[in-house]
């Protein structure tokens, strides 16, 4: 699409600067007042580009909307980003650096020391002519998921520029706290009234997700019996030490994050508090199927069942948490949001891929809030790190694949 007037980089080296850290320990919402700032700068851009009902509610979420211009019932189609970067690197002062022509090797962002290492990201091999953005190497860079924001708004402006071009109705929604996930916490799907959505949010080019983790968590309390140490002989039975026991229980080289990849789930445990009366461990417990969920649960507690069954004073409490579930179970009630998604892909040159998330997504509460939400690839690689890049090429490709798909929406509708 050669006449697509792209400002997308524009766009992202702007929002890049304004800091946008999500805070896992507020109670507030959004959990940092500072999302506001730059979501009061994103009406305005939308306002800019011509969307006159764009605004911020009280939680932070930006939306508008494009109404269509086709005669067709073409369906309202939503595209989502998220404003807030990862808690885990800094976002403040973030100074992006535009390195030209990449010619391969390691890439050194500024003198911050940090090197972005071609051994280690064999993605850098396809970049090889590319203008690669990223930090000065003191921060992360911001991709994920400004880069969404300044794709979409771009697709949105095309087709604003390009009255020509039909097309259904768009809605456009920014939301705040999707790293510490939170993003669909207050979000009124009814009110924003897409049939179908997007979230630009993933990372490679050519990537359609449509999987994600089914996720539970376990809170595991291990009783023992607490009595003075100097007279404990045949009498204390320390919860510390028989939690240590379940955990030192658990498969060694399978079912943990660090020996586990692509469609395999874990057992992990992530915190664990307690004294010689009560342990608490709180796990992780992961799985690409509901199934596969239970298995696991039921695991864990053979594992507790068998290490108490050799303390007869301990005793322990298995508590399940429900999270989430994967998204394909929703997505694969109507195979059209999927499928067109991997269409606009082909249409824009590249070989679509589809890929399942070790992880979840606000696109996956979204599905199961009634409105069906796999993630598109916004161009980034490294997120939440110092050696965070993106290409303004992807970028660009990022933008083809969304006019496309809301083009392939309408041209379906009639």
């Amino acid at each position: 699409m050669s006449d697509i007037n792209y400002t997308c980089v524009d766009r992202f080296l702007k929002y890049v600067k304004y800091d946008t850290q999500s805070d896992p320990e507020s109670e507030s919402f959004p959990s940092t007042e500072k999302q506001k700032i730059l979501g009061r700068e994103l009406v305005k851009d939308l306002l800019e580009i011509g969307l006159q009902d764009a605004s911020m509610d009280e939680w932070g979420y930006v939306t508008a909307t494009l109404p269509g211009n086709t005669d067709v019932n073409a369906p309202t189609i939503g595209l989502i980003s998220h404003m807030d970067t990862s808690p885990d690197v800094s976002g403040k002062d973030v100074k992006p650096i535009i390195h030209k022509n990449y010619r391969g090797g390691d890439i050194k962002p500024g003198n911050s020391g940090v090197v972005i290492k071609a051994e280690e990201n064999p993605d850098l091999q396809k970049q090889i002519g590319n203008d690669i953005i990223t930090s000065d190497g003191t921060t992360l860079l911001g991709a994920d998921d400004k880069a969404g924001i300044a794709e979409i708004f771009d697709a949105v402006n095309y087709f604003v520029q390009h009255p020509e071009i039909k097309h259904g109705p768009i809605k456009v929604a920014v939301t705040p706290d999707e790293e510490i996930g939170k993003g669909a916490d207050h979000f009124d799907v009814k009110k924003f009234g897409a049939d179908y959505a997007y979230t630009v949010d993933g990372e490679t080019v050519g990537e359609v997700e449509d999987e994600t983790f089914c996720a539970d968590s376990v809170n595991l309390t291990v009783h023992g019996v607490n009595v003075h140490p100097g007279y404990a002989k045949d009498r204390m039975v320390n919860s510390i030490k028989v939690a240590s026991q379940i955990i030192e229980a658990l498969p060694k080289n399978s079912l943990s994050p660090e020996t586990t990849e692509k469609r395999e789930g874990y057992i992990h445990p992530h915190s664990i508090s307690g004294n010689e009366e009560k342990t608490v461990i709180k796990f992780l417990i992961r799985a690409f199927t509901v199934d596969g969920l239970k298995k696991k649960e039921n695991l864990l507690m053979e594992f507790c069942d068998d290490v108490v069954s050799r303390h007869p004073k301990a005793s322990y409490d298995f508590e399940v948490i429900e999270f989430y579930r994967n998204m394909k179970y929703k997505l694969d009630e109507d195979p059209r949001v999927v499928d067109y998604a991997l269409e606009a892909v082909k249409r824009s040159g590249v070989q679509p891929v589809r890929h399942a998330i070790r992880g979840g997504t606000d696109g996956a509460r979204l599905s199961y809030m009634g409105l069906l939400t796999p993630n598109i690839f916004a161009g980034g690689h490294n997120f939440h790190s110092r050696q965070e890049y993106i290409s303004i090429q992807d970028m660009k490709k990022a933008v083809d694949v969304i006019i496309n798909l809301v083009k392939i929406w309408e041209e379906k509708s009639h």
